[in-house]
Parts: structure tokens; C-alpha cells; sequence
């Protein structure tokens, strides 16, 4: 009788953890999507592409959270701007965002994050795998976005190329290097 009791007492706490760590996955989550929205403000344009600190986020909040909380605050990002809320670079939102020539880029956003989150994931949030994660994950965000891009507005490889990925690798990289010097401090301070 008693060890019925102790099991019973054991599933409770058990149950309870569970659902605990449910409620805490649901803030983490929401709260990278905010800071996801928040980063997207900042954008300034220099030519058809802005440049913006969405991908800043995106590799801290998958590294942070690991590919499957990290990729689902990506979504919810995602998901408000398709809903018209004003999440996206320069402050819009709509349907017509994700269609237009830039929306390539937003898909790809998706990708980024299972990248990173998954090797942070694998190699525990080190240094040299993150800056390659990020890396990998911020060129296959390009190479989703450029091929739209191009659909959309019609230019030639090399034109697409000059207006939407030479520009920004010298911003990517420095946003990767601070990236990875947030998540690899507050990896230190707080266990997500």
C-alpha cells in the first residue's frame, strides 16, 4: 500500500515537472519571437534589401533554445508578419511581404534556425561549431532567398547577387562573431 502511495506521489511530480517545462518552453519561445520583431526594426536600407538584425536574432534565439523551440519562435515570427502584424524590416507585415522579392529571405529564416539549433544542440553550444552553424545556416538562408528574389523581380544571377548577398556578408559576419559572443556568455549565466 505504501509503495502505491509513493508511485502516485512520484507520477504527480513527474506530471508536474512536465508541465512546468511545457509553460517555460511557451515563454522562451514567445519571448525570441519578440526579440525576433524587436531586432527587425532595426533595418536600414542600402538598396533593394535592407540590411537588418533579424538574422542577428534568429542565430541567438536557435542557439539559445536549440532547433525545435528555436524554429518554432521563428514560425510564430514568421506567422505574426503573415497575419499583417508589422514584424518585418521597416515595420510591415501582410501576405505580400513573404511573396514579394525579399519573402525568400523570411522562408529561409526557417532553415537558419534548424541549422544552428540543431548544432548547438549536437556540440553543446560551442564556439567554433556555433560560428559554423551560423555561418552554414545564414548562406542557406541565401540560397533560398536569392532564387525568389530572382523569380520575383526577374534579374540574372549575377545582378541578384549584387543586390542581395555581396553587400551583406561583411554585416553577416559581424553579426555572427557578436552572436556568438551573447550566446556563448549567456549560456554561462542561464540554462534555457
Amino acid at each position: 500500500m505504501e509503495r502505491i502511495k509513493e508511485n502516485k506521489k512520484e507520477i504527480r511530480t513527474e506530471n508536474r515537472n512536465k508541465s512546468h517545462q511545457a509553460v517555460l518552453d511557451m515563454v522562451y519561445t514567445a519571448m525570441f519571437a519578440a526579440v525576433i520583431c524587436i531586432c527587425s526594426i532595426v533595418s536600414v536600407d542600402i538598396g533593394t534589401v535592407p540590411v537588418t538584425l533579424q538574422t542577428f536574432a534568429i542565430c541567438i534565439a536557435a542557439a539559445m533554445l536549440g532547433w525545435k523551440r528555436g524554429t518554432v519562435s521563428v514560425l510564430v515570427y514568421v506567422l505574426l508578419g503573415a497575419v499583417g502584424l508589422p514584424v518585418f524590416a521597416g515595420l510591415k507585415g501582410g501576405i505580400q511581404i513573404l511573396t514579394g522579392p525579399t519573402g525568400g529571405y523570411i522562408i529561409g529564416f526557417i532553415f537558419t534556425a534548424v541549422i544552428v539549433g540543431s548544432a548547438a544542440e549536437i556540440f553543446d553550444r560551442k564556439l567554433i561549431p556555433l560560428v559554423i552553424s551560423m555561418a552554414l545556416g545564414i548562406l542557406v538562408c541565401y540560397a533560398v532567398g536569392t532564387p525568389w528574389f530572382m523569380y520575383v523581380t526577374k534579374m540574372d544571377f549575377a545582378v541578384s547577387l549584387g543586390f542581395c548577398v555581396t553587400p551583406f556578408i561583411p554585416f553577416d559576419a559581424i553579426k555572427i562573431v557578436l552572436a556568438t559572443v551573447i550566446v556563448n556568455r549567456l549560456n554561462k549565466a542561464v540554462k534555457i
